[in-house]
């Protein structure tokens, strides 16, 4: 049976931090591929503008190019309407054993979710920590399988990216140069 690791995101815009994150779970605990699944309408971001989810895709789809093991997903996109991780991990359950890949943080917001229970039923969840951070016990209760990895932490913001692309200043570093041609080819995040 595949192990599949599901690591959804808004990735408005995919930074280095997202691989990393994503290339040592894949690592440490031997999953066969990592999807990088990209938000439709992230159901947490609905106070704010968000980049168009097939701009990001295709962010997303840049960045993990050529690297072994890790796979843009478009599901949430097809599905179409709000992004509930609930339902992708309904649609991936037959592909594998599921594990969900959320930050720290992220795991103690969990039973907010839409539908935790089926999150709870459907996958291991994979806590990301930051080396010398404590580790955060998610309160998340009897029934959760959690494994927990630790990745190397870069402080990179997404929104501080936008910002950046915004004033005219480089990504370089902070983005993958695939995905920062297809953020100049498409003039994403110009400057207002």
């Amino acid at each position: 049976m595949q192990r599949l690791g599901v690591f959804g995101g808004t990735f408005d815009p995919v930074h280095v931090g997202h691989l990393v994150v994503a290339v040592n779970a894949r690592a440490l605990l031997r999953l066969d591929r990592v999807l990088l699944v990209v938000a439709n309408q992230p159901w947490q971001k609905s106070d704010r503008l968000v980049t168009a989810a097939e701009d990001r895709y295709a962010l997303v789809a840049a960045a993990v190019g050529g690297r072994e093991g890790l796979e843009a997903s478009r599901i949430e996109i097809d599905r179409g309407g709000v992004s509930y991780t609930a339902d992708t991990l309904e649609a991936l359950v037959a592909e594998g054993e599921l594990f969900l890949v959320v930050g720290a943080d992220v795991a103690n917001q969990l039973l907010t979710w839409e539908r935790p229970d089926v999150v709870r039923r459907l996958a291991t969840v994979v806590v990301v920590d930051r080396p010398g951070a404590p580790a955060a016990s998610p309160a998340l209760g009897a029934g959760w399988r959690v494994e927990r990895v630790e990745t190397p932490h870069l402080d990179v913001s997404a929104s501080d990216l936008r910002r950046r692309a915004a004033a005219g200043l480089p990504l370089d570093g902070l983005v993958p140069d695939a995905a920062i041609r297809v953020i100049r080819e498409r003039g994403l995040y110009a400057r207002a």
